[in-house]
């Protein structure tokens, strides 16, 4: 995949695969989808403050058999209002979030590619040159991170 210098961040963003995983984002409209469900202030913060659009994010399946990167994503839509926290039927709903207030964000999100074979955490953790990835050092669980582009590289170039 070749990568252009357009791009003003690099990010992972983990879900859970039983949840929402990168084979629904392709059968998605469009293979578009929000990033909805962020419930912690520290990825709500990346979210809203720091992801612009052409941002470029790795695809992390989390809490699952062999966790690891299933492929790329882009941001297609800057962060606004996630509606979840609104609905009383959601697991993400937060009394607290108004229309007039809100408390949580997601942003909009395109497939971009979807790897032949996913990157394994332990095959991520083994590699030196990922040392700065947030991902693998101890007691890491945001569900969005920034990766240096130092890591996005090493991690395009080591699956191949």
């Amino acid at each position: 995949m070749k990568v252009k210098q357009k791009y003003n961040h690099y990010w992972l963003m983990k879900s859970e695969p039983s949840v929402f995983s990168i084979e629904d984002l392709r059968q998605a409209e469009n293979q578009t989808n929000f990033w909805d469900g962020v419930r912690n202030y520290q990825a709500r913060n990346m979210m809203r403050d720091q992801m612009k659009i052409g941002d470029l994010a790795f695809f992390y399946h989390s809490s699952c058999k062999v966790p690891g990167i299933v492929g790329v994503i882009e941001v297609i839509k800057s962060a606004y209002p996630d509606k979840t926290a609104l609905d009383p039927n959601s697991p993400y709903f937060d009394p607290r979030h108004t229309k007039q207030n809100p408390r949580w964000f997601g942003v909009e999100v395109k497939l971009v590619k979807i790897f032949d074979k996913i990157i394994p955490l332990e095959i991520l953790k083994k590699n030196t040159k990922l040392s700065d990835l947030a991902l693998v050092k101890k007691g890491n669980r945001l569900s969005i991170m920034p990766v240096p582009e130092s890591a996005w590289l090493e991690i395009l170039n080591s699956k191949n």
